[in-house]
């Protein structure tokens, strides 16, 4: 153990003296600081970008090496913190944390924008029959589902009962609010032609609210004060000294583990 750190540690050095543009590169760690929002907010960004949609197979061969070659020590010379924060960017992206297998191209979280969009758009598409709501909600609520559970935590297997059930209850709740809202604006006989089409511009947001819940049950756990830190990708944990001072007070933790996927 104390090789490796030993081998990261001149690794890292290496890479540092090559390259000022980037932050020392940590492998594991988020490139941008956590304890700031703007920090948070880059993070993000790296994590749903869809440019990492086209990185080819030699490529991710190439970033998967790179980080081991770093972990070992044995990085060839020239090597620059950027081209390691990349690496890491690329294997995060496409690569389960646990499984180390590739994730489903509409289901990654760089995915999630391109993939997702055209479904917020068919749900806010006005004038439509209770076939095509009942589609786009149930095609939104299958999304949610399968984005969760292919970036789900690995190390903790849950049922496949526990995922249909979650599963089913978001499709139910998410089907029975649109179409009884859909209904209920149809008849309400007050709302002239222009308000009634407004108002149900508004329906999906009620209806894939608590549907979001149900399908909770089958994705990445939440984070919790005190909880241990996963090794997720999508997970990460901060000092409690580190937070915004009305969120610290909320716990008396020392950390907590917090979720920084979607």
């Amino acid at each position: 153990m104390a090789d490796t750190a030993t081998t990261a540690s001149a690794a890292a050095a290496s890479a540092a003296n090559t390259s000022t543009d980037a932050p020392p590169f940590q492998l594991g760690k988020p490139r941008f600081q956590q304890t700031s929002f703007y920090g948070r907010f880059r993070h993000f960004l790296d994590i749903i970008d869809p440019r990492t949609l086209f990185v080819t197979e030699r490529r991710l061969r190439e970033a998967v090496q790179l980080l081991e070659d770093y972990k070992h020590g044995t990085l060839r010379p020239g090597v620059t913190n950027e081209q390691l924060w990349s690496a890491q960017k690329i294997k995060q992206a496409i690569l389960h944390p646990d499984t180390n297998e590739k994730i489903f191209m509409p289901f990654r979280m760089s995915g999630y924008i391109p993939f997702g969009t055209p479904i917020v758009v068919g749900l806010l598409l006005p004038n439509q029959t209770l076939a095509s709501t009942v589609f786009w909600q149930w095609l939104n609520q299958s999304h949610n589902a399968c984005v969760n559970y292919a970036n789900r935590n690995a190390t903790k297997p849950s049922p496949a009962s526990k995922f249909i059930q979650g599963y089913l209850g978001a499709v139910i709740s998410a089907v029975s609010i649109a179409v009884g809202l859909n209904v209920l604006v149809q008849k309400a006989n007050k709302f002239t032609p222009a308000t009634r089409l407004l108002v149900q511009r508004f329906v999906p947001f009620p209806a894939v609210g608590p549907a979001r819940d149900g399908a909770d049950a089958s994705g990445p756990p939440h984070a919790h004060p005190g909880a241990p830190p996963d090794h997720h990708v999508h997970a990460g944990e901060i000092e409690t000294s580190q937070l915004e001072p009305e969120i610290a007070r909320a716990t008396s933790s020392r950390t907590v583990v917090y979720n920084k996927g979607l």
